[in-house]
């Protein structure tokens, strides 16, 4: 029985799980959830928080808590287990991703949400690991980028979209800027809703993988321009994959 994800590690499994601007508590609680839940914050079999906590971290009420736990759990995203070990727990497996309704396979419309998609994530990861890079990190920070870098080089194939995920994550919640994590991880939805149309081509991760550890070299060394273009070019040869398949 695994144990509740702790906020050390790589990627801290509470990253999302934050107070959100906005009236609609129930809504930003059922969607802070899922997108931890979506990529990979909280894994499959995971358990989550207490409610009490859950609900501190997010701003909300407990009452607001259970109604979206009690929402997920009939979505068939979580269980509720008894007992001395029990809790609430993320299902495994995940129900898979329902394909994105604005994502219209017929054409121009399709074409357009890409294109908006890739622009969109291209603005706030090149600016980010740009500010990454001219930035003095922690030696446990430092030693957090190296091992998301090598949990994505090392994923199986069927993981590895959750470790590309969560290694682009990371870069974002180091610029130390805490609204722009939920901004990162909207968009990186949405290009996760794109990416699974795609299939998964060998020669392309080992690309990214090489060009991950562009990245990672430039952001260790404090290098902003080196990290500025190996990001680049990482985004543009997913951008031609991308717009070659579906554009």
């Amino acid at each position: 029985m695994q144990e509740p994800p702790a906020d050390t590690g790589v990627l801290s499994a509470s990253l999302l799980l934050r107070p959100a601007r906005t009236g609609n508590a129930f809504e930003s609680t059922v969607h802070r959830l899922v997108q931890s839940i979506r990529l990979g914050l909280v894994a499959p079999g995971d358990r989550l928080p207490p409610e009490r906590e859950l609900a501190a971290m997010l701003g909300v009420s407990r009452d607001t808590v259970r109604e979206a736990i009690a929402s997920l759990a009939e979505a068939g995203y979580l269980a509720a287990r008894r007992g001395r070990y029990g809790g609430t727990f993320v299902v495994d497996p995940v129900p898979s991703q329902e394909r994105d309704p604005t994502v219209d396979p017929r054409g121009v419309e399709s074409a357009a949400v890409l294109r908006d998609t890739l622009a969109l994530r291209a603005v706030l990861e090149v600016g980010a690991v740009r500010r990454l890079a001219a930035t003095e990190l922690s030696a446990a920070d430092r030693d957090r980028v190296w091992r998301a870098f090598e949990d994505c080089r090392d994923a199986t194939h069927g993981d590895y979209r959750v470790q590309d995920s969560r290694f682009h994550l990371l870069l974002g919640e180091l610029v130390g800027a805490p609204s722009l994590v939920p901004l990162l991880a909207d968009v990186r939805l949405r290009l996760n809703a794109h990416l699974d149309r795609i299939p998964l081509l060998a020669p392309n991760i080992e690309h990214s993988n090489r060009q991950h550890e562009a990245i990672v070299a430039a952001v260790l060394k404090g290098q902003p321009e080196a990290a500025t273009l190996a990001m680049e070019e990482h985004l543009e040869g997913s951008e031609q994959l991308l717009v070659g398949f579906l554009a």
